[in-house]
């Protein structure tokens, strides 16, 4: 009897403790960083002149010996990449480097016919950039960019079945990486963060960045710490509150939403696996659909083990000032800046800005009707809640042919109630067989009688309110 006490006064005790502890996935924080490959739409790739416009075409049809890496091929840098890349870098708000040089990257893989891939490490074109992300309760964060640099793509490897093929059109495609500092901490800034790129660089017209087709593919490293309020004096002196000692990769995903599920799944993975007290380690891992979750495909890599030196047959360059400069002038008014203009110049909401500056498009037709709606008194935001709430065709329907189409419905002549009202009790007057019809249940003649209304107002009234008024009428509520 007395352990029986003892027995129930320890359970007590532990369940008092567990209430006053919080939950073990609260100890731990997520440290993301993104690294998001663009290819670029040049019309030759990044060392040879071959097509770079592969997508659909015939396998290996569009290559040669310097993107097949065959021996004696000399590669010749594409100027019009690298001015692209640039742009990517200014409008990112990053440094342009004053030299640059390309590296070879070694590694083997069956989709890198060179045995390496030409990339920049140490001296990569741009630095030092950010961007503001908002989560989904509007607080916003700043993401370093730690570097924006130019290399190419490798060869698309199909599995089919037990056989796998290799189609070598997309190497040597020009890439820009966007690579940030780990500063992401949930998938909402990360989804924030991947969309307002893919804008930029529509924008920018530097890429189509449509990720169906792999324009755009977005990897994540991710690992996960003690979060800050849990970090004791130790964590903090020791350095344990810095980055942890590994991070895992996730490789090349497609959409934004295989993206954030993919983080959610290896955020919760590594979080029970700590919570366990198992050791994480350094690897690359990919994403599968099917089964919702990631998978090993690598362990362990790092800078030194793909051993960068730099490419004797491509040397070292220069960027003039004056360059840099002409390429500033050329870039285009970006997405957040149009859109700030857009709520003072016109007085929208900026809700209804952001819509309307999503594309380069929208926005360039928004500002042609605006233009356009001055000359006829129509109000901006009503153009601006048409292109909002109406679709249309915007190639068929010019900008001038919509601020038309508004002004005619401005200058229609507006019916009164009164006027209505007496429609209705004529048309249900001159047809009391039709009348009677309805009322003995027969609901389809209804719409006769709203056309007789429609006649008789010669269109001016609103089908939905003169059925309401018919129907008020025809039941005696009038």
């Amino acid at each position: 009897m007395a352990h029986g006490k003892a027995g129930s006064a320890k359970s007590n005790v532990q369940n008092l403790m567990s209430n006053l502890q919080p939950p073990m996935s609260n100890l731990y924080e997520p440290i993301i960083g993104l690294e998001v490959h663009v290819e670029l739409n040049t019309n030759s790739k990044m060392f040879c002149s071959c097509s770079a416009d592969y997508f659909g075409k015939t396998p290996n049809t569009h290559t040669c010996p310097v993107c097949l890496g065959l021996l004696g091929a000399l590669p010749l840098i594409n100027k019009k990449a690298l001015e692209s890349c640039i742009k990517v870098g200014l409008a990112l708000g990053c440094k342009v480097s004053n030299t640059s040089r390309f590296e070879r990257k070694n590694y083997f893989y069956p989709d890198l016919p060179k045995g390496y891939q030409i990339s920049q490490y140490r001296w990569p074109l741009c630095v030092g950039g950010k961007m503001e992300v908002t989560d989904k309760n509007g607080n916003t964060n700043s993401i370093r960019i730690n570097r924006v640099h130019q290399e190419e793509d490798t060869g698309k490897m199909s599995h089919i079945g037990s056989v796998t093929r290799i189609d070598f059109n997309r190497s040597g495609v020009p890439l820009v990486e966007i690579v940030t500092e780990p500063d992401f901490r949930d998938t909402d800034e990360i989804r924030d963060y991947a969309k307002k790129l893919q804008q930029i660089m529509r924008y920018l017209g530097v890429s189509n960045a449509d990720m169906e087709k792999g324009d755009m593919r977005l990897e994540a490293n991710i690992s996960v710490r003690t979060s800050r309020s849990h970090r004791t004096r130790y964590d903090s002196v020791g350095g344990r509150s810095e980055l942890p000692p590994y991070r895992v990769e996730l490789k090349n995903i497609n959409s934004f939403r295989f993206m954030v599920a993919a983080v959610e799944y290896e955020i919760k993975r590594q979080t029970e696996a700590l919570e366990k007290g198992e050791r994480l380690i350094q690897e690359t891992r990919g994403w599968d659909e099917n089964k919702k979750q990631t998978y090993v495909q690598r362990v362990k890599e790092e800078a030194n083990d793909y051993r960068y030196f730099p490419d004797p047959d491509l040397p070292q360059f220069d960027i003039d000032n004056e360059w840099v400069s002409t390429l500033k002038k050329e870039l285009p008014e970006l997405p957040e800046e149009k859109t700030a203009r857009f709520v003072a110049q016109y007085g929208i909401s900026e809700s209804n800005a952001k819509i309307l500056t999503d594309t380069k498009e929208l926005a360039d037709y928004f500002e042609e009707a605006a233009r356009v709606g001055v000359e006829h008194d129509i109000d901006v935001k009503k153009i601006a809640n048409t292109l909002i709430n109406k679709k249309f065709d915007q190639e068929k329907i010019l900008p001038a042919n919509l601020i038309k189409i508004l002004k005619e419905e401005t200058d229609k002549p507006v019916l009164s109630d009164e006027e209505l009202e007496k429609a209705v009790r004529d048309s249900i007057k001159e047809n009391p067989k039709v009348a009677e019809d309805y009322k003995k249940g027969k609901e389809t003649v209804l719409q006769f009688l709203v056309g007789q209304v429609m006649a008789k107002t010669k269109g001016l009234a609103d089908p939905k309110k003169a059925t309401k008024k018919l129907i008020d009428f025809l039941q005696g509520n009038r």
